[in-house]
């Protein structure tokens, strides 16, 4: 076996975890924004939204 083999293996190893790490954040991006549009649906307001006169000191 060369050099050769083992920097081939390395770089498809790093990139199957970074292809992994990528669809991963993907899927949880979507999972969350699923779940904020549920919360919203169901009432609940973030507190950023709120408008100035509502804000307690």
């Amino acid at each position: 076996m060369s050099h050769d083999f083992y920097i081939y293996v390395s770089y498809g190893v790093t990139a199957l975890v970074i292809l992994a790490l990528i669809g991963w954040v993907w899927l949880d991006g979507h999972a969350r924004q699923r779940e904020l549009n549920e919360l919203e649906a169901a009432g609940v307001r973030r507190r950023s939204a709120a408008t100035t006169g509502d804000r307690q000191a």
